[in-house]
């Protein structure tokens, strides 16, 4: 039987996370193939990240996706606790459970997470950083028009094609799916009948002001990177510039760079093929041999 037919479905993972909430998750590939942990952006689901797991797991790699906090089937904090030092201890707890070094890739929030959490105890672990079209200093009005995205529809919509229409307003630039069924993983249906995004708006609580009140910690962060760094923007991003990524090229000027064509801040699930074999590359320079 060939590697390809031996993890072409995921196993599903459970972790803990800080606080004691459940965190879930799914192994891709060998158990000891090289190892990858993809963080997915606010109000999405490890299920964003499944071609890319697919294709790790055929190139002889182990990806594991997560559902951050708050989101997928992960718990949601008790306390509302969505701080960017709670979502890096749950980062950090997960490693210390695989035991074993780990390529970090991380779009947006998940991006985030990543890069402060190279900069707390534990992250010894961490042995690359992938960033998908996140750094410091993003787009001021891209990261509106995110927020707004993610803030917005809070009575929820009548329909699947009612919530398709919204997504495909939100992300003009890619082909609308015939089928509305990949939208079930991201919204529930609650007994009024209507549908609802399925993550917990408490995460939303100061998010406004995440910005500004973190840039100065992100570049710090940044500035004493010396690990392997890939940074991966989308050509049709609003939220990640060509300054931007000049400005964090300032900070890590080892990092390597990626631009994927008729991507935009959803880099990628936007054009997979050409992210997976991105992120694939990196992980067989910076972990194998």
């Amino acid at each position: 039987m060939s590697n390809e037919a031996d993890f072409s479905e995921p196993r599903r993972l459970r972790f803990t996370g800080l606080g004691g909430i459940t965190l879930a998750g799914e192994s891709w590939g060998p158990e000891d193939g090289p190892l990858a942990v993809f963080l997915h952006g606010g109000g999405q689901t490890r299920h964003s990240w499944k071609e890319s797991g697919a294709a790790l797991a055929k190139a002889g790699m182990r990806a594991v996706l997560l559902d951050a906090r708050g989101h997928g089937e992960s718990d949601w904090a008790p306390d509302g606790d969505y701080r960017r030092e709670a979502m890096t201890a749950d980062l950090l707890g997960v490693l210390a459970e695989l035991g074993r070094p780990a390529i970090v890739v991380g779009a947006s929030m998940g991006g985030l997470t990543g890069l402060l959490a190279t900069a707390r105890p534990g992250h010894e672990l961490i042995a690359g950083l992938v960033l998908v079209d996140v750094v410091p200093r993003p787009e001021h009005k891209g990261v509106e028009r995110v927020l707004n995205f993610l803030g917005g529809h809070p009575e929820g919509f009548a329909t699947l094609d009612e919530a398709a229409d919204a997504v495909a307003e939100y992300l003009p630039h890619r082909k609308r799916p015939r089928s509305t069924d990949g939208l079930r993983r991201n919204l529930r249906q609650r007994a009024d009948g209507r549908w609802y995004w399925h993550w917990d708006p408490a995460m939303m609580s100061g998010r406004g002001e995440d910005i500004e009140l973190h840039t100065e910690v992100l570049e710090d962060a940044a500035r004493r990177l010396t690990l392997p760094v890939l940074l991966v923007r989308g050509r049709l991003s609003d939220v990640v510039s060509e300054q931007g990524v000049a400005e964090f090229r300032k900070l890590v000027p080892h990092m390597e760079y990626v631009e994927i064509t008729g991507a935009a801040h959803t880099a990628a699930s936007d054009v997979n093929d050409a992210f997976s074999d991105a992120v694939v590359d990196f992980v067989r320079a910076h972990l194998e041999g």
